[in-house]
C-alpha cells in the first residue's frame, strides 16, 4: 500500500524526522490561505500522486512545453496560478505512463535552501534476509540511472535485526554521504528514527529523494516516498486510513475485497492462474507466442466458486482483454469448483471474447466434463504450451 508525500512527511514527522512545514489542498480556493500559513518567501508546489518523477513530468492538457509537477513559487500570488493550472490536468511521468495520472491534491511547503542533494532509502533487502539502508551522495536523480552509470557511488548498509541501528552503521552511513557536522550528527538521530518507522509501521520501502543538506548546515527530508506491506495492514489501521483508492486501479480495488492477487498491465489477454509461478509461467507463455497479458490474477489455492466468478468478473470488466486464458492446476484446489466458477460467470456476464480452459489435477475428469456439458463457447486445452497456442490463435 502506498501513501502520498505529504502524509509520509507527516508520519515520519512523528518520530522526530526533520521535514519542511507543509499543507495540503485538493482545491485552488485553498492555496492562499494554506501559503499564507508558512514562513516563505520561497514555496514549492508539489503534485500529489503515487508516482516518481513528478518534477520532469508534464501536464498532457498543457502540452509538452508545460511546467512539471513540482514547482517553485516566489510569492502566493504564484502559488495561486500554479495550483490553478495543476489541480485536475493529467500529470505523465515516467512513472506514470503515457495515460499519466491527474492531479486530485497538492502539497504546498515551505521553500529551502539547498546545498547538497542526497539519496537515503530503507527496504528488505532479501539477499541478506534483512533490512537495509541504501544511499547515495547522488540525490535528486533516479536511483535506477545512478546504479546502471556510477554504480560505486551506492553503498548498502545491512541492519542486525537483533541489534538495530548500531554506531558502526551510521558511522559508514555517514562517510558514504560524506557528511560535516552538524549534518553529521543529525545523521546519527535521522538513522534510527527513520529505521525505528520502518520497522514499527511494517514499511516495505521508505526512500528519501533527495535528503538534503541546506545552506546552514542541517538536513532537511525534502521528499518522502512510503509503501507498506498490505499483509500488515490489519495491525495498523491508522495507516490503512491514508489509502487513496482514487491513485489505485479500479479492478484491483476490487480484487482485494475477495483476497485475490491481481495486477493490471497493458496486453490483451485475461489471465486466470492459481499460484504466483504458474501465473507468471502462463505470463512468459502468452508473450512466448507472440502476444501480452491483460494482468496478473492467482486466484490462490482454495478458491471458492464465488471467488473464480468474482476474478473473472474482474478480466472481463477491462476493455483490452480480446481474449481470457484460465490455467489451473488442482493440487487444494479442484478442478470441478474452478469449472463450477468459471460457468456460472459466463452465465452471469456474458461471454463476448474467445475462452480456453486448461485444468489438470485433482478431479480434471468431472471439471472437463463439466464445461463440455455447459454449452458454452469454452475452449479446452491438454496442457499450458498447447492453451497458450489456442487463445493467442483466436485473438489474433
Amino acid at each position: 500500500m502506498n501513501i502520498h508525500e505529504y502524509q509520509a512527511k507527516q508520519l515520519l514527522k512523528t518520530y522526530g524526522a526533520p521535514v519542511a512545514e507543509g499543507v495540503a489542498i485538493t482545491s485552488a480556493d485553498e492555496a492562499a490561505a494554506a501559503a499564507a500559513k508558512l514562513p516563505g518567501p520561497l514555496y514549492v508546489v508539489k503534485s500529489q500522486i503515487h508516482a516518481g518523477g513528478r518534477g520532469k513530468g508534464k501536464f498532457k492538457e498543457l502540452g509538452p512545453d508545460s511546467k512539471g509537477g513540482v514547482r517553485l513559487a516566489k510569492s502566493i500570488d504564484e502559488v495561486v496560478a500554479n495550483a490553478k493550472e495543476m489541480l485536475g490536468n493529467t500529470l505523465v511521468t515516467k512513472q506514470t505512463g503515457p495515460a499519466g495520472k491527474q492531479v486530485n491534491r497538492l502539497y504546498i511547503e515551505d521553500g529551502a535552501d539547498i546545498a547538497r542533494e542526497l539519496y537515503l532509502s530503507i527496504l528488505v533487502d532479501r539477499s541478506a534476509g534483512g533490512v537495509a539502508f541504501v544511499v547515495s551522495t547522488e540525490g535528486g536523480m533516479d536511483i535506477e540511472a545512478v546504479a546502471e552509470e556510477t554504480p560505486d557511488k551506492i553503498v548498502t548498509v545491512n541492519i542486525d535485526p537483533v541489534a538495530g541501528v548500531t554506531d558502526t552503521d551510521v558511522a559508514k552511513i555517514q562517510q558514504a554521504l560524506a557528511l560535516e557536522e552538524p549534518a553529521k550528527g543529525e545523521m546519527a538521530t535521522l538513522a534510527r528514527q527513520l529505521y525505528k518507522a520502518f520497522t514499527e509501521k511494517d514499511m516495505s520501502l521508505l526512500e528519501i529523494n533527495p535528503l538534503i543538506v541546506m545552506e546552514n548546515g542541517h538536513i532537511r527530508v525534502l521528499d518522502a516516498k512510503v509503501s507498506f506491506d498490505g499483509n500488515a495492514m490489519f495491525r495498523h489501521p491508522e495507516v490503512a486510513e491514508l489509502r487513496d483508492l482514487t491513485e489505485e486501479d479500479a479492478k484491483e480495488i476490487e480484487a482485494s475485497k475477495y483476497d485475490l492477487a491481481y495486477v493490471a498491465l497493458d496486453g490483451t489477454i485475461g489471465c486466470m492462474v492459481n499460484g504466483a509461478g504458474l501465473a507468471m509461467a502462463t505470463m512468459d507463455i502468452i508473450k512466448l507466442y507472440g502476444e501480452e497479458p491483460a494482468n496478473f490474477l492467482d486466484v490462490g489455492g482454495g478458491a471458492s466458486k464465488e471467488k473464480v466468478t468474482a476474478a473473472f468478473k474482474i478480466i472481463t470488466a477491462d476493455p483490452n482483454v480480446k481474449g481470457i486464458l484460465v490455467n489451473i492446476f488442482g493440487g487444494i484446489m479442484r478442478c470441478d469448483v474452478i469449472a463450477e466458477g468459471v460457468i456460472a460467470a459466463v452465465k452471469e456476464v456474458g461471454l463476448k471474447v474467445p475462452l480456453v480452459v486448461r485444468l489438470e489435477g485433482t478431479n480434471v475428469a468431472q471439471g472437463k466434463a463439466l464445461l463440455d456439458g455447459s454449452g458454452l463457447a469454452i475452449t479446452s486445452a491438454d496442457d499450458l504450451d498447447d492453451a497458450a497456442q489456442k487463445i493467442v490463435a483466436a485473438v489474433k
